[in-house]
C-alpha cells in the first residue's frame, strides 16, 4: 500500500471516524505538537545505551503519546469506537518517577535554568518545550472539543513536561556538570523576601 495517494488533500486531513478538519484546526495542531515531541524522544532514546536505566519508562511514555493521540484524533461525536488504551496512569507514572529521580539528587529543584549542559540534559529540555506547546494547543482544543479531551490526558501531559525538567537535572548530575541558574522559583523567591 503507497503512503501517498495522488488525490492531493486541500488542506484538509482525516481524522478518527473518518470525518476531515482543517491541517490549521486545533484538533490536528494539538496532535502535531504530541507527535513532534514523541519525535524529539524518538531522538533522545537513540542518544542513550539499548540497556540505559531510561530506556523503559521512555518506551511506554512514547507509546502512551500516540494513543493519547488517537483519542485526540477522534471526535467527540463520532460513532467509531476507539478501542486503543487510554493511559490513565500517566500523571500518577510520572509523579513517582520524579520522586525516584529527585530522591537520588542532593540539590533541590529550586531554580530556572537555562537549557544545556549536555546532549542528554539539553533534549530533555527540548521535549519539554514541546509538551508545553502541546499542553497549550490542548487548552484550546478543550474548548473545541471538551468531551474528548479526558482529564487523564491533560493530567498526563502536565506531568510530563514536569517529568522532562527533572530528567534534564538527573543527567547533569549523574555527570557532575554545574547546573546554569537564572533565578529562584517565583515562590521561593517570596517565601526568601519574606524571612528578610
Amino acid at each position: 500500500m503507497k503512503i501517498y495517494t495522488r488525490k492531493g488533500d486541500h488542506g484538509q486531513t482525516g481524522v478518527f471516524g473518518g470525518k476531515r478538519e482543517s491541517k490549521d484546526s486545533a484538533r490536528i495542531e494539538c496532535n502535531g505538537a504530541i507527535d513532534e515531541a514523541n519525535s524529539t524522544l524518538g531522538l533522545l532514546r537513540s542518544k542513550l545505551e539499548p540497556s540505559h536505566d531510561w530506556q523503559p519508562n521512555l518506551h511506554k511514555i512514547q507509546k502512551d503519546l500516540m494513543d493519547m493521540m488517537s483519542h485526540l484524533a477522534r471526535p467527540s461525536d463520532s460513532s467509531k469506537v476507539n478501542t486503543n488504551p487510554k493511559p490513565v496512569d500517566g500523571a500518577s507514572f510520572c509523579e513517582a518517577w520524579i520522586d525516584q529521580l529527585e530522591g537520588a539528587m542532593t540539590e533541590p529543584s529550586d531554580y530556572f535554568l537555562l537549557p544545556g549542559g549536555n546532549e542528554i540534559s539539553a533534549l530533555c529540555h527540548v521535549v519539554r518545550t514541546q509538551i508545553r506547546r502541546a499542553e497549550r494547543r490542548l487548552v484550546t482544543l478543550s474548548k473545541e472539543d471538551p468531551a474528548c479531551v479526558e482529564e487523564y490526558i491533560a493530567s498526563y501531559i502536565n506531568r510530563l513536561s514536569d517529568l522532562f525538567f527533572t530528567l534534564s537535572r538527573a543527567e547533569m548530575a549523574s555527570k557532575g556538570i554545574e547546573e546554569e541558574r537564572w533565578q529562584l522559583f517565583l515562590y521561593k523567591r517570596k517565601r526568601k523576601e519574606e524571612q528578610v
